[in-house]
């Protein structure tokens, strides 16, 4: 995500090393090069040059802080710009009706029936939301079944009418269906319509002003760059949507719509989709995403996908098995599963400050974890949850058994133990500790941290 555009202010940044001061010669300098790499971004020349003179105007208002390095000083003014460019806040959902009504829009082959269904997932599992999925795209073969098969990964309904082709009809019965079965959130997934085909734009016009929703969203393939800015206006144009959602920003994308979208359309970007998983997707934090771009990793959102997946009573069950130190490669495949869900894993270790940079040529492949399953699944039932009888004969039978080495196999079963140990130690420290503050709180003379 953005690596190119990020390598690319990097190198625009450069120009300011060893520099003294700010002057209006090498500012002006750097932020040609950094309208540059937005325009490579595909940022349209007059956003990127409306953002770079706005950071200009700061950046020679500012040179008074001389304790602070001009680079410095310029990436921090590129970063709160940046941040503000893309909308400031993050703006969350208006669920306040019941149900609250969720329409969504956007072109033919943009994410949206996809997308429809990590929405329900996502507020089923982190809002505590009971979502019903609507199937409202009469036009597409196989739309219907798609959605279905989407809802049946998360396990939640949908409400369609196979022989009925109006849409407007089948809104309205879901709707009063959900009242009905006490489902509080509506998800109406449309089908994809060209903001030129007239008559398909009418039929969400009028599906909108029958269904009144609390919250139309435009979703957006961010593969498409500047082309999904001026289709995004044109539907704004006509539906006046709440907000956008980016999809595919786990793909080869420049990053021009996350970008620029904000300032052409005047509506905030909600969510981002980053990969193909049912969990994969965020809220959108622009100060977040600016620290992405300028290579500073996002560790908050990465914590914040692992409390998405945290099941209280599994970690619970968890500390008290390392406490007696009974952690076996059953646990060890749970939490692997556990990963896994929180999406891609190039994408992830990205989110990590420095990493993203270190990673940018290697190719992380999402089944990078597949010959260690392999070799987990290869063992007995015994062998996984007493793995001190993993002898020589054992680990031969495993590897033929999973197609892998010995050498893969007593490397995971070293990398297993040391996990284990490192897992120990941390919950033995932690205890420690606690022994050691009610020590402290009572033995005078005690010296305090």
């Amino acid at each position: 995500m953005f690596e190119n555009l990020s390598e690319r202010l990097e190198r625009s940044f450069k120009i300011l090393k060893g520099e003294g001061k700010i002057t209006e010669i090498n500012v002006a300098q750097t932020l040609k090069d950094v309208r540059k790499a937005l325009i490579e971004a595909d940022v349209s020349y007059k956003v990127a040059k409306s953002f770079t003179d706005e950071v200009k105007q700061k950046a020679l208002g500012m040179n008074v802080l001389t304790a602070v390095k001009p680079g410095q000083l310029l990436v921090k003014l590129v970063h709160d710009e940046m941040a503000q460019l893309m909308g400031g806040e993050a703006v969350g959902l208006n669920l306040a009706s019941k149900p609250a009504i969720i329409l969504m829009s956007g072109l033919q082959g943009s994410g949206k029936t996809t997308f429809s269904g990590k929405l329900a997932n996502m507020l089923k599992t982190r809002n505590r939301k009971n979502p019903l999925l609507v199937a409202c795209d009469v036009y597409r073969p196989a739309a219907i079944e798609q959605l279905k098969v989407v809802a049946e990964q998360i396990g939640i309904p949908v409400y369609s009418e196979p022989d009925n082709k109006d849409v407007v009809a089948i809104a309205t019965n879901a709707i009063r269906e959900a009242k009905t079965k006490g489902y509080d959130v509506v998800i109406i997934d449309t089908a994809g319509r060209l903001a030129v085909d007239e008559g398909m734009m009418r039929e969400i016009e009028t599906l909108k002003e029958a269904v009144h929703p609390d919250e139309t969203l435009f979703v957006v393939d961010s593969m498409t760059g500047q082309d999904a800015v001026n289709t995004a206006k044109t539907f704004n144009d006509r539906l006046d949507f709440d907000g956008v959602v980016l999809t595919k920003l786990d793909g080869d994308t420049r990053g021009g719509a996350a970008l620029s979208i904000r300032t052409v359309v005047t509506k905030p970007i909600k969510f981002i989709g980053t990969g193909e998983k049912m969990e994969a997707i965020d809220v959108f934090h622009p100060a977040r995403m600016a620290d992405r771009i300028l290579g500073m990793g996002d560790v908050v959102s990465l914590v914040e996908r692992a409390q998405a997946l945290y099941d209280e009573e599994e970690a619970k069950k968890m500390m008290d098995k390392l406490k007696k130190n009974k952690f076996d490669f059953d646990d060890f495949m749970a939490q692997i599963q556990q990963i896994k869900k929180m999406g891609n894993l190039k994408d992830l270790a990205s989110m990590i400050p420095g990493v993203g940079k270190a990673i940018k040529d290697i190719d992380i492949d999402d089944d990078a974890f597949k010959s260690i399953e392999a070799i987990i699944q290869s063992m007995t039932p015994k062998e996984r949850a007493n793995p001190q009888i993993l002898n020589q004969s054992r680990r031969m039978r495993i590897a033929r058994g999973s197609g892998t080495s010995i050498q893969e196999v007593n490397k995971l079963i070293k990398q297993f133990d040391q996990t284990r140990k490192m897992m120990q130690m941390v919950t033995n420290t932690s205890k420690m500790n606690m022994m050691m503050g009610a020590m402290r709180g009572r033995m005078p003379g005690m010296p305090k941290q």
